[in-house]
């Protein structure tokens, strides 16, 4: 049985396009266990002749788009061809970060291993601007935009700033436990404190780009349950 389906995750639909908001832990295409639900595999249950314009990285919530017919896949891939797509990305990140527009534009090349490098010779071109939203006690909030669209970028960009984001072992980062934050902190005898989210706090926050007729389109995607149950206890654990 389904857990959820297309209708479930619409943030927008018209005649050209359907923005969802993608749940983590489900893969944006399709995978080898063919019993997994995938996005492109539910979409086509809605809507047959519908295709995905760009694709969210598994463990990634967020807004994913999708065009209903050629013409609109078309105009969405001109535009995301010339950068013209404006794409808002939020983390929670180690440490206390304070960015302001902080650029990144480290190369990245793909190592062939499901992850990729830093590497100014064999790089390709890669801009990530960070900005700081809210610093907590170990963690910080931050937004990212992302001007290029390479594998893993605000991944490595971050680490690369010595800022991993939370549960991203991949790359640094660390699976961040309440008894880190909380003073006074007190587990239960013989229970295994569980990490407060168990996947890469990346959330894919907003989109903005141009319909076939030129009007713009946006759309922005609340947390998920486990992204928003994190940000609360860092809140609440200043």
């Amino acid at each position: 049985m389904k857990k959820f389906s297309i209708k479930d995750c619409i943030l927008f639909e018209n005649d050209n396009y359907i923005l969802m908001n993608k749940p983590p832990y489900v893969a944006s295409l399709d995978e080898r266990d063919s019993t997994r639900d995938n996005m492109l595999g539910l979409l086509r249950e809605y809507c047959p002749e519908g295709r995905l314009c760009h694709r969210l990285d598994k463990e990634t919530s967020g807004v994913l788009v999708a065009a209903k017919n050629d013409e609109a896949y078309r105009n969405l891939s001109i535009q995301f061809e010339n950068r013209e797509v404006s794409k808002v990305y939020h983390a929670v990140v180690g440490g206390v970060q304070n960015f302001n527009e902080t650029k990144v534009n480290w190369p990245i090349a793909v190592s062939g291993r499901g992850n990729v490098r830093i590497d100014t010779v064999e790089g390709k071109p890669s801009l990530t601007i960070f900005n700081t939203l809210e610093a907590y006690k170990s963690h910080t909030l931050v937004e990212c935009l992302p001007y290029t669209g390479r594998m893993h970028q605000i991944r490595i960009h971050l680490a690369s700033l010595e800022a991993p984001i939370a549960a991203d072992i991949l790359y640094g980062g660390k699976f961040p436990f309440l008894s880190d934050i909380k003073r006074k902190f007190n587990l239960k005898q013989q229970t295994e404190e569980q990490a407060l989210i168990k996947r890469v706090a990346l959330h894919a926050r907003a989109i903005v780009f141009n319909d076939v007729n030129g009007e713009p389109i946006a759309a922005e995607a609340d947390y998920p349950k486990d992204i928003r149950a994190f940000v609360n206890q860092l809140r609440k654990n200043k």
